[in-house]
């Protein structure tokens, strides 16, 4: 879930005798970004990671950290190169790669959140379906008029407050990680421990990391922050920024992998892969079928309410990102148009009403949209395009010849290359 903050308070130069110490605005950032990665990605984590059993698992535990670290530190450290102060990603890369390339990334962007948004809108319709049907026992009503009224509901919102949306998700994370975190603790005594003597065959075990490589990539994925995270590193520290950047990212991913692995294993543990392929079926998120599998009003309940408001703050990060990429687009496509910003604006949120209403109705598979489009298109943004700046731009030169360049285009290449399993 996308969170931002108003950081200018902070964005003071430190003195250098106070540079080494852990200071407020750096957990404040670690916090933020972290905020960033958990949303309704975790909630679908497991439901692929588990499919072949646990070993998979065990591996996917091994690589997630180190990928998501380095690959995030590369496209900070592309952001900090730059030679304007408070450049972000559009700047920095049309600074780099010329007008042209600014426009190609600035749609790249765009398509890297515009089909998160998709997911989101077809996610929080089929937690509401789910909910009415399983827990308060009630016939569903029409889809399309469901979809209607849950996406219409969350666009109205955002239209209606902006401020308040942002104030209410930054407030919201740290008591919905902390429920999740309870989840997971309380679904430790179903545990089925036995499944550790599964292993599967080499052909399912590679399958099934291939196809989780772009679910962990959307689950980990804190790069809508990144920008603004490296300019206001930069402004407070100055020539020291990638060092301290580097840092918080560090603990960022660290906790990353202990929160988010813990819930993955917690619930993988908890079902079989039979269950797991029968929530995909459904195409619900974990906590949903977990309520609608256990007799326990604990999960029933508070299952899709966890849910329902991981996915909620998910879109509304998400809808701003994507609105913003999209009204870059436009503006970078018709430089001499005087369109007003306000019908601008207008013609955006039509769009968005539109697409997200027909598509949350057409009801596509939520993890085959993950692992086709949201995966790959966010691995050529936060993978390949900060590894080919070392390769290429003079100003990153000095990160050439570390073997985390090699893995991170290595993981890279292969969240893309996943693209071509789904049409097989």
């Amino acid at each position: 879930m996308e969170i931002t903050n108003n950081t200018a308070a902070t964005s003071q130069v430190v003195t250098s005798n106070t540079r080494e110490r852990w200071h407020k605005f750096d957990i404040m950032w670690m916090l933020n970004l972290f905020g960033t990665a958990v949303g309704a990605g975790i909630l679908f984590l497991p439901i692929t990671a588990g499919m072949s059993g646990l070993w998979p698992l065990v591996v996917i535990t091994l690589i997630v950290g180190p990928m998501t670290y380095f690959a995030h530190r590369g496209l900070a450290r592309l952001v900090l190169a730059s030679s304007l102060k408070d450049g972000d990603i559009t700047n920095v890369t049309e600074e780099f790669f010329g007008k042209s390339a600014g426009l190609i990334i600035t749609a790249l962007y765009f398509f890297a959140i515009y089909p998160i948004l998709l997911i989101y809108g077809v996610s929080i319709t089929n937690t509401v379906d789910s909910f009415i049907v399983n827990q308060l026992h009630m016939s569903a009503p029409p889809r399309v008029i469901l979809a209607g009224i849950c996406v219409f509901s969350y666009i109205a919102i955002i239209i209606c407050g902006e401020k308040l949306v942002l104030l209410f998700n930054e407030k919201l994370v740290y008591p919905l990680c902390c429920i999740l975190f309870a989840m997971s603790l309380y679904l430790i005594p179903k545990w089925d421990l036995s499944q550790f003597s599964f292993v599967p065959d080499f052909g399912s075990f590679a399958s099934t990391l291939w196809i989780t490589i772009p679910v962990l990539v959307f689950a980990f994925n804190h790069s809508p922050a990144i920008s603004t995270f490296a300019v206001s590193q930069k402004e407070r520290y100055g020539d020291k920024a990638e060092k301290y950047a580097s840092r918080t990212l560090k603990y960022t991913s660290g906790i990353l992998v202990l929160f988010v692995m813990l819930f993955v294993f917690s619930c993988v543990l908890s079902l079989s892969p039979q269950d797991l392929s029968m929530a995909r079926s459904q195409n619900i998120t974990i906590l949903s079928y977990l309520a609608n599998k256990f007799d326990a009003p604990v999960i029933a309940y508070f299952g899709p309410f966890v849910a329902f408001l991981a996915i909620s703050t998910s879109f509304f990060g998400h809808y701003m990102g994507a609105r913003e990429g999209l009204n870059g687009i436009i503006v970078k496509l018709t430089p001499g148009a005087k369109m007003v910003s306000k019908r601008r604006n207008r013609v955006i949120t039509i769009f968005f009403l539109a697409t997200l209403w027909f598509v949350a109705t057409v009801n596509p598979s939520i993890l085959s949209l993950i692992e086709s489009l949201g995966g790959p298109i966010i691995a050529v943004i936060l993978f390949l395009m900060p590894m080919y700046a070392i390769a290429k731009i003079p100003a990153m030169k000095k990160y050439q010849g570390s073997f985390s360049n090699i893995f991170i285009t290595v993981m890279g290449i292969v969240t893309i290359a996943s693209l071509l399993l789904s049409f097989i």
